[in-house]
């Protein structure tokens, strides 16, 4: 109950953004605008800044990062088995194939200062850095379908893999963070998690019919409990610390990230039966995610 209660402020948002969107002022074109502010400028603000920062090195936590890479390589495994299982086209397979491994980056950054503070952001912003890459490399290339050019161009463009990569690399400098900058940076971070968490729920969408049900049970089947399920073994076979093995079936529990209907959109027009995965994961998510973290605690 005490993890469920510290949540409610980060769902709280997540349905006022979903209620403001159907207020007049804040129509389609807002949410945009706010959509694109939110992923090009403020979280790439939020992961430089606490990568740069922390005193967490990479090798510190080597087995949160292989934990979270082999939880993220089944769940690609078993996202794939949708194809021969369901007999789905393979626009249809490209577009939701993805939905078994993204994470919402957004909610992950936001559980994870609730729950760890500090630490806890940094710790989720280092395995940030390390699957952004992960999981865009892959969900591109199911699309492209071998086109390694656009699968690089892609990863290039990417303002979290390019915020999370420079972030490492200044840790690994030791360069320090000048005030103003730091400054500018801790002030657009601060507007990240709320405005990504209303942009969250701004973007829910259900259309029925868009999916067959034994294949939307599937995604979610993945998603929200077979994956986490396999990161919390891990973390015991691994015995990782209390704190990592938390923000380990954190990442892993939380829903499909927004970005994923943006992808599907841009790369074959097959986004509607991306959306009804991910907007009804987020509300199955608000009663699986506080029971995974307190699993892990």
């Amino acid at each position: 109950m005490g993890v469920a209660l510290l949540l409610v402020p980060d769902f709280l948002l997540i349905a006022g953004g979903a209620l403001l969107r159907r207020l007049p002022g804040f129509a389609e074109p807002f949410w945009s605008g706010l959509e694109r502010l939110v992923y090009f400028v403020l979280f790439p603000a939020l992961l430089f800044r606490s990568l740069a920062t922390t005193t967490l090195a990479l090798g510190d936590a080597a087995s949160l990062v292989a934990v979270g890479l082999a939880f993220t390589i089944a769940a690609m495994l078993l996202s794939a088995l949708a194809k021969p299982l369901f007999r789905l086209p393979h626009e249809t397979f490209a577009a939701c194939f993805q939905c078994g491994f993204r994470f919402n980056t957004y909610v992950v950054l936001a559980v994870a200062a609730s729950v760890g503070g500090g630490p806890g952001l940094a710790l989720a912003s280092l395995l940030v850095g390390v699957l952004v890459p992960t999981v865009n490399l892959t969900a591109v290339a199911m699309f492209t379908r071998g086109h390694g050019g656009r699968i690089a161009l892609a990863l290039m463009r990417n303002p979290l893999v390019l915020a999370s990569l420079s972030g490492i690399a200044w840790n690994a400098l030791r360069l320090p963070l000048p005030a103003l900058p730091g400054r500018v940076l801790e002030l657009l971070a601060s507007a990240a998690v709320p405005l990504g968490l209303l942009a969250v729920g701004a973007g829910l969408r259900f259309e029925r019919g868009t999916l067959r049900w034994p294949v939307l049970a599937w995604f979610h089947l993945v998603k929200l409990l077979a994956t986490p399920a396999m990161a919390f073994a891990l973390t015991r076979v691994l015995a990782l610390p209390p704190l990592e093995s938390k923000i380990a079936v954190l990442m892993a529990a939380v829903p499909t990230a927004p970005s994923a209907y943006i992808l599907a959109m841009q790369m074959n027009r097959t986004g509607a039966p991306v959306a009804l995965i991910i907007s009804t994961g987020t509300l199955i998510a608000v009663v699986t995610l506080p029971f995974w973290i307190a699993v892990a605690s």
